[in-house]
């Protein structure tokens, strides 16, 4: 019994993080960026945890495979929906970012439907597109919080994020395409 609640942590960990959304929402909506920052970096915190763990000890659960990704994004998405409201994060990037990340989704979903199960993997430029996209976010809260030398970076990395969001958006329907004519050929569509 007491393997099988360790076994667990990763997955508690990964409800606490889409449990911190809603405090992260309200203080970036609140304009309480010092305290959005810690909560943002804890967030990060768990899932760097969780993922150790679940790699580290084998504590991998169909659960955690599912439901970790979409705590990261529902918090990355939050975020910079909660910080274009406020005025911090330009509209169009925001735009881009969720764009990418609708584009994605639709196309899995349709994928789904027409050709059957795929496994989900993110390629290397989804991940740099992520951290991008993640890093941008705390050097706000940081620029916001107590550091506003980084305003000269976060305009820079503003333009990074929308360019690697883009590119990665059609890297992805680029090989997605690709595997779709793939399985058709070999259904003989």
């Amino acid at each position: 019994p007491i393997m099988l609640m360790l076994r667990q942590i990763p997955n508690f960990l990964t409800l606490l993080r889409l449990a911190m959304t809603v405090p992260v929402a309200w203080l970036l909506l609140d304009q309480q960026y010092a305290m959005a920052l810690i909560w943002f970096a804890l967030a990060g915190a768990s899932d760097g945890l969780d993922g150790f763990l679940a790699r580290r000890f084998g504590w991998v659960s169909r659960f955690g495979s599912v439901v970790d990704p979409l705590a990261d994004k529902l918090l990355l998405v939050t975020s910079y929906l909660c910080l274009s409201i406020v005025g911090v994060m330009p509209v169009w990037l925001t735009a881009v970012v969720l764009g990418r990340d609708l584009l994605l989704v639709g196309g899995a979903i349709v994928y789904r439907r027409v050709i059957g199960p795929f496994k989900v993997r993110p390629s290397l430029l989804g991940k740099l597109s992520t951290l991008l996209q993640i890093v941008l976010v705390l050097t706000l809260l940081l620029e916001l919080s107590m550091q506003p030398a980084f305003s000269a970076v976060n305009g820079l990395l503003a333009w990074l994020v929308l360019l690697v969001s883009l590119v990665s958006g059609i890297d992805y329907c680029r090989v997605w395409r690709g595997k779709y004519n793939s399985e058709r050929r070999k259904q003989g569509i």
